[in-house]
């Protein structure tokens, strides 16, 4: 298959989907596959045709390198191009993706995770990895998520999405305060005090206009991978230090993943199953990832879908799916065979 691997773009979680996108790219090329790694803002004028694209065996950690050069040009392009109503898609991104059979998203955070991209695939016909746009916007919405899936009786920590410019009148000491729709916590922040608060307010604020301030809920950590709507082995993050934030997410030897995780028969099942449910009820199809709590008294707590998870050597989708056989690269084409089934008549 001729495939195109998108990484890169404009979120806070550029860099991460870097290592995402060329690990997945060198695995699919050593599942027999065409494939090639395309910066979706930056794009590329290197190739004559999109045949040439395909055909290159690059180098792909040198590509990486050279991607990761041009993170702090960004903005600055970005800016430039609104200045100019011009596309956010780079040079040949489209015309890359309207060649290959399928493209395998690799991008994470706003701009690649939230639906937009997915959307715009959908109506020009171009095949990708992941679920589709509404459940991706649903998804990336911490609060939406909540309103979504309370409704259908998932059990989560009780929060409340604050504006701009607006107060709350009553903070639940401690609390958690996270941008709406950050991920890799990114701007995340637990408040013990009003002093603590207010900084991590302002944290928040510097990514995003509206945030989230949920309780704290105290205890043990996991996530479960969910593919084709079944749940895999349940991982248990154990930070060294603090909590599980940016640089404990992908710092190596920060964090001890502990997979399958100990845990009773009764309250795996139980774990799985609300991932499963929680994937179901924002209409989740192929793959993502649901971060839950389990505090002191045995009582679960869903935090968020992950709809297009990171695939980094850190990640814990690969770990998972290592606890029932199947290797990085087994991994990469079941994505990918998942992901076609969307498309079968």
């Amino acid at each position: 298959m001729k495939i195109v691997v998108l990484a890169g773009g404009t979120s806070t979680e550029r860099d991460i989907s870097i290592s995402t996108g060329t690990h997945v790219g060198a695995s699919l090329r050593r599942n027999g596959h065409q494939v090639n790694v395309i910066d979706v803002f930056l794009g590329t004028e290197k190739y004559a045709t999109s045949d040439a694209f395909f055909a290159d065996d690059n180098d792909l950690e040198a590509l990486a390198k050279e991607l990761l050069s041009k993170t702090k040009e960004v903005p600055g392009i970005v800016a430039e191009r609104t200045k100019k109503n011009e596309s956010f898609f780079g040079k040949n991104v489209l015309e890359y993706c309207k060649a290959a059979d399928i493209v395998f998203m690799g991008l994470h955070g706003s701009n690649g995770e939230d639906g937009k991209i997915q959307g715009t695939f959908d109506l020009l016909g171009i095949r990708y990895t992941g679920t589709g746009y509404l459940s991706s916007a649903i998804s990336m919405d911490k609060e939406l998520t909540k309103k979504v899936l309370l409704s259908e009786g998932i059990p989560m920590p009780k929060g409340v999405a604050l504006k701009k410019g607006h107060k709350l009148e009553y903070v639940p000491y401690p609390c958690v305060v996270k941008p709406c729709c950050g991920g890799s916590s990114v701007g995340v922040s637990i408040a013990e005090t009003e002093e603590a608060f207010v900084q991590a307010v302002n944290e928040a604020f510097r990514y995003e206009d509206k945030i989230l301030v949920e309780e704290c809920i105290k205890g043990r950590e996991f996530s479960v991978a969910v593919v084709d709507g079944k749940a895999l082995p349940i991982v248990e993050i154990v930070p060294l230090q603090g909590f599980y934030d940016y640089e404990n997410k992908y710092k190596d030897g920060a964090t001890d993943h502990i997979c399958p995780a100990d845990l009773s028969k009764e309250t795996t099942e139980k774990m799985q199953r609300w991932a499963e449910k929680a994937c179901e009820a924002a209409g989740v199809t192929t793959y993502a990832r649901v971060d839950e709590m389990l505090d002191k008294d045995g009582n679960i707590y869903c935090l968020e879908i992950n709809t297009l998870p990171g695939m980094t050597p850190t990640s814990l989708i690969p770990l998972e799916a290592e606890a029932i056989g199947k290797s990085y690269d087994d991994l990469t084409q079941h994505l990918i065979d998942v992901s076609m089934k969307k498309y079968e008549a």
